[in-house]
This record gives structure tokens, C-alpha cells and sequence, in this order.
């Protein structure tokens, strides 16, 4: 108690310095929380379109269809499959996928495409594929008026094929059962723009594509969406065990190079944030070393009258330690409303960046524990560290030299 007193008085005793180390870890922590912020909330939006775009949130296969995809490589009992994961209460939502390659024509040439086939209601509920169709309408179950099924086409291919809404599409590729297949599909929908990656994509309703593929009752994929990517993992873990015959992987090993890509990146920001905040607590050492300097008499008495030089080690990082407190209050207090409104309003960018056909508009950080929590640990812990050099130079004063000094 009596060396909380002495640290207070010393803190007071010493406004000016004291003023400037508050301001000083007060804007490195201010900085760090904006930081944090920024850095969480890019990468969480950019998690979000990522997984919500068509990854989803964790993906189910057939043994090692995600490496190397082959037709024949399909999930059956899809329909007992489907009720257990409706019935977990962890899981948001899901939908049921079948792709093969195929050649696409029309009256004006082919090219090759990226057949997929899609649960048209669950799909909605998943992805963003709806909010990506730039002309034309959402795929219905129904047959079009000509009893060909509809399908959704990417702005590549509909350029190469010249192909409007209402155009006639063929399509051929090779069935699960070593068949030719082969069919008229009618345009209901352009997707993105050619730039997008869904521009060599065709979208046609699940029944349509399993009856196309004779693969009645079978599909190569089943996405997930759960409460949050943060929980992809474990969620994954939990129907790894309950699916023991097929594979569960989460986003980060679907998309394994862009989750690789984006840790990297925060090891970088974190490295380079940490730089700065290095350099501000240099500053910081050599306020507390010029603060010891100039109190050398004092510790000089401390220690003629009987002070163990622990506890003059002590009292410097005591003094340190409270200002770093007092300093992270301040910043957190400042911090907090910055980050909110960050967080719920964001900033708009002039120009949208489109992300996969689907735009980026909004720039946004995020407010949570790890954002405002971490910058404490790190002001405290390198205030404690700084102050450990200062603290043994104070304990080493001989008394007779602090005696005659001035």
C-alpha cells in the first residue's frame, strides 16, 4: 500500500513527464484498437464474401473428391444426409451441388464450361448467387414453356456464345454411368460480369443436373453455412465423427491458399504494428530513464535510510505500470465510440470493388474483446518491460554518490 501511495505521489509530484508518457501510450494504444479493428473487419468481410459467395462455411465429399474431382466420385443417401444436418441446431443452412465439365453451344460457336448444378431453394439460402444475376431472373423449378429446363449463364459465356435471355443452350459432357449427355437448356439469367469467376459458370436446378448426369439421387457436394467461419472448424470435427464414410473439410482447407494468403498478410500488419509500437516505447524508456536520473538524490535517501533496493526497483515499475493503466483507460475510452461507429456504419468506398460479381462497398472494422483487450496486454506488457532497466539503475544508486549529486 504505502508504495501505491509513493507511485500516486511521484505520478502527480511529476505532471509535465507524466502528461506526455500518458499521451504517449495512450496513442499507442488508440492506435493499436484502430488497427485491430481495421485488420479484423477487412478480413472478416472479406471471410464473409469468400465463404458466402459459394464456399460456404464447411464442405462435405466423397472421400477425395476436393483434391481431385471426378464424376464418379459422388455422395449417396443424400436424403438422410439432408434431415440430419436440417435437425442441427449448429448448422444454419445447407445445399446440395453437382458439377461436371462440359462443351457449350450455340448457333454462333462452343466453349468449354463449368457445369453446376444447384438446389435452387437452398442455394438462396447459402450463397449469393441470386444477388449476383445482372440480367435476366433466378432459376425456377419448372420447366421453361419449351419443356427445356432453365439455367443461369456466366457473362463469359454468354459473349462467346452470344447468347441473350430466352437463347437456346446445348450442352454436352459425359454421364456418371459412362453415357453421352446431352441437352437443350433455355437462358433464364446472366451471372456477373466476365471479369467475375463465374463467368465460364452455368447454373441449371439440381433435378435437371442429376437427370443430365445420370446421377439420380446422388451429388458431389454438400455445403454448409454455420453461425459464424470462426466455428467452421469445430463444427466440421463434430460431423467428421457423425460422417464417418465421407469427408468434411472447413473453409480454411477448402479454400486452403486464400487462408494461408490472409494469415500471412496479418502476420505481416502485426509485425509492422508492432514496430510502431516498439518505437513509441523507446520514447517512453527514455522518459522514465530521464525521470530516474533526475530523482537520483531521492532514491539516494531512500536507501540511507533503509529502503532494500527491490523495493526502489519496484516502485519504478509500479509508476510505469499505473501510467500505462491510466494511459489505456484514456485510449479505450476514445477507442470505443471511433470503433463503433467503424464497425456499424463503416466507410464508403467511392469506387466498389467487385469481389467475385458480388460488390464490395463498404469498408468496415470490428468491436470485440480481442480488439480492445489486446492493445492493453500490449501497453502494459511493454510498459513493464521498459521500466525493468530504469528500475535496476534506481536500485543500484549508491546512496554516498546520490548524496553529493544535484
Amino acid at each position: 500500500m504505502l508504495l501505491f501511495k509513493l507511485a500516486f505521489r511521484n505520478i502527480f509530484r511529476q505532471k509535465r513527464r507524466s502528461l506526455l508518457t500518458v499521451l504517449s501510450m495512450a496513442g499507442g494504444y488508440i492506435l493499436c484498437a484502430l488497427s485491430f479493428s481495421t485488420t479484423e473487419g477487412s478480413y472478416k468481410n472479406l471471410i464473409n464474401l469468400f465463404t458466402l459467395d459459394h464456399t460456404g462455411h464447411i464442405q462435405i465429399h466423397k472421400e477425395n473428391y476436393l483434391r481431385r474431382p471426378k464424376i464418379y466420385t459422388n455422395i449417396k443417401d443424400i436424403e438422410s444426409i439432408s434431415q440430419m444436418l436440417d435437425r442441427r441446431p449448429d448448422i444454419v443452412s445447407h445445399t446440395l451441388r453437382v458439377y461436371a465439365p462440359v462443351l457449350a453451344y450455340s448457333d454462333l460457336g462452343n466453349t468449354p464450361a463449368k457445369l453446376i448444378g444447384i438446389d435452387v431453394d437452398r442455394e438462396q439460402t447459402l450463397s449469393r448467387l441470386k444477388e449476383k444475376i445482372k440480367s435476366g431472373s433466378y432459376l425456377s423449378v419448372n420447366m421453361h414453356n419449351s419443356d427445356y429446363s432453365t439455367a443461369l449463364i456466366g457473362r463469359g459465356i454468354a459473349e462467346t456464345l452470344n447468347l441473350t435471355i430466352g437463347g437456346e443452350l446445348v450442352l454436352i459432357s459425359q454421364g456418371a454411368d459412362g453415357s453421352v449427355a446431352n441437352d437443350i437448356f433455355i437462358v433464364q439469367g446472366i451471372v456477373g460480369n466476365k471479369n467475375s469467376k463465374d463467368k465460364s459458370n452455368i447454373f441449371i436446378p439440381l433435378e435437371a443436373a442429376q437427370s443430365f448426369l445420370s446421377m439420380q439421387g446422388r451429388v458431389h457436394e454438400i455445403a454448409i453455412q454455420v453461425d459464424s467461419p470462426d466455428s467452421a472448424r469445430k463444427v466440421s470435427i463434430s460431423l467428421q465423427e457423425a460422417l464417418p464414410e465421407l469427408t468434411v473439410s472447413p473453409w480454411q482447407v477448402v479454400e486452403e491458399t486464400f487462408y494461408k494468403s490472409m494469415q500471412s498478410d496479418k502476420e505481416g500488419n502485426r509485425v509492422g504494428l508492432l514496430i510502431v509500437v516498439f518505437i513509441i516505447f523507446i520514447g517512453v524508456l527514455n522518459t522514465v530513464l530521464m525521470s530516474v536520473l533526475e530523482r537520483t538524490r531521492e532514491f539516494g535517501v531512500l536507501k540511507a535510510i533503509g529502503s532494500r533496493p527491490s523495493k526502489i526497483a519496484q516502485l519504478i515499475m509500479l509508476e510505469t505500470s499505473l501510467l500505462a493503466t491510466i494511459s489505456s483507460g484514456i485510449g479505450f475510452v476514445i477507442s470505443v465510440p471511433i470503433i463503433a461507429w467503424f464497425t456499424y456504419v463503416g466507410i464508403e468506398l467511392e469506387k466498389p470493388i467487385d469481389v467475385g460479381g458480388f460488390m464490395f462497398s463498404h469498408m468496415t472494422g470490428e468491436l470485440s474483446t480481442y480488439v480492445l483487450g489486446t492493445p492493453i496486454m500490449i501497453i502494459i506488457g511493454f510498459s513493464f518491460l521498459v521500466s525493468i532497466y530504469p528500475g535496476i539503475k534506481a536500485a543500484s544508486i549508491a546512496p554516498t554518490e546520490a548524496m553529493r549529486s544535484h
